[in-house]
């Protein structure tokens, strides 16, 4: 009987892949079925971080993605998009670490920081010696993270930091942590890292508190983090950061992390299916057998080629530097949406069993449902995506100064 992995790629697009794409395909799927598949369903219901498995993170040598140097790959587009795809078709909780570590914080660091300041940071967190975040969105200040609040006055051979952060994914532990201001002096956005002393633990003034009673990403950590009156030493505001430029800059880099992982819950949610189908037995033959489920596994492989398709063909546009933010907006909503859509069908496919964690269906459903928020949400991407079919903004408010 044919396995449904042979199906996950039905337009042979792995087949175009490099001989180290491939290596990085097969070492990340290795390490997903190895060592966090056995543990995380544990770990998510129970809200916690299963650190045990970043000695095995650290030595797929893939941390810090696009990064050249400071103990980084250096991977191409394509390549550090098969490393979410590969980490969602296991687990979100575990991918978003990985992306807000080793993209978002590293990233920040990498295009905004000085060398001396990459040479500090860098290399340990290439080595998951020191972990980081990425301290952008506020409690009021989500999708309109440019009108952020959270101030910055420099004083003698210091910076104060006050205000509020939230959603801060590894924020509660993070050694290092990029934090986003705006400087009361011209009112521009600057980055600033706060670091975690090994004794002493975070600055006087810094609270991050773990945010409970998700139901979806619990095996992440998310902070929401008070900061009073931080000091911290000047040389810690990264130097090329003037505006909120500097933070599109990051957000440009990384942009399409969050579509590749979707593709992975959604490789995730047909394989489950068709497995479950092709086993379950109900009125006498496998469920696979009837036209009803058949039906429903040709659409979910249909969704899934159409967001294979888009994404390979994004890694191509951005390796041109011809991708656009109206483009990562239509391919991030949507293959939110259909991955979205893939998990609710194998998880009803799959009746009651499949609001049981041991099959494994309702945490990438529920992971879905806060993919499909982060990184902007579906209505946002359409507002997007909208604009620029138009000509018209929808939105309410902008801040054109600071988007320039």
């Amino acid at each position: 009987m044919t396995s449904p992995a042979n199906h996950s790629d039905f337009f042979l697009l792995d087949t175009d892949l490099s001989s180290e794409e491939l290596a990085i395909r097969d070492r990340v799927r290795a390490y997903g079925t190895s060592q966090v598949q056995p543990v995380i369903n544990e770990y998510w219901e129970r809200a916690e971080f299963p650190y045990q498995v970043l000695p095995g993170l650290k030595d797929l040598g893939v941390v810090g993605t696009f990064i050249e140097g400071y103990g980084c790959p250096g991977l191409s587009r394509r390549a550090s998009g098969i490393v979410a795809r590969e980490m969602g078709r296991i687990d979100g909780s575990i991918n978003t670490f990985f992306g807000v570590h080793s993209n978002l914080a590293m990233g920040s660091i990498y295009m905004l920081g000085n060398e001396e300041q990459r040479q500090r940071w860098l290399p340990q967190m290439a080595a998951l010696q020191k972990t980081g975040a990425f301290a952008l969105t506020e409690p009021t200040h989500g999708s309109d993270s440019v009108s952020l609040e959270t101030s910055a006055r420099r004083e003698g051979d210091s910076w104060i930091l006050s205000g509020h952060k939230r959603w801060i994914g590894n924020g509660d532990q993070a050694d290092v942590t990029v934090v986003y201001a705006r400087d009361v002096a011209d009112g521009k956005v600057k980055a600033f890292v706060v670091e975690k002393d090994p004794v002493h633990g975070f600055p006087a003034g810094y609270r991050p508190q773990v945010i409970v009673g998700k139901v979806g990403k619990r095996g992440i950590m998310q902070a929401d983090i008070e900061i009073e009156n931080v000091r911290i030493p000047a040389d810690n505001r990264l130097e090329h950061c003037e505006s909120f430029s500097g933070v599109n800059r990051v957000l440009k880099a990384t942009r399409g992390g969050a579509s590749w992982e979707a593709l992975g819950h959604g490789i995730a949610a047909f394989e489950l299916a068709t497995s479950y189908a092709l086993e379950r037995e109900q009125f006498g033959a496998p469920i696979a057998s009837y036209q009803l489920v058949q039906e429903k596994l040709s659409t979910m492989l249909s969704d899934l080629v159409g967001m294979q398709l888009m994404c390979n063909r994004m890694a191509e546009l951005q390796e041109r530097d011809e991708f656009t933010a109206p483009m990562a907006s239509l391919v991030k909503m949507t293959t939110s949406r259909k991955a979205l859509a893939m998990c609710r069908e194998a998880r009803d496919m799959m009746g009651g069993n499949g609001l049981l964690l041991e099959n494994h269906v309702s945490r990438h459903l529920t992971d879905m449902e806060v993919v499909s928020t982060y990184e902007g949400t579906d209505s946002v991407q359409a507002l997007i995506v909208g604009r620029d079919i138009t000509g018209l903004s929808a939105f309410t408010r902008t801040r054109s100064s600071e988007l320039s």
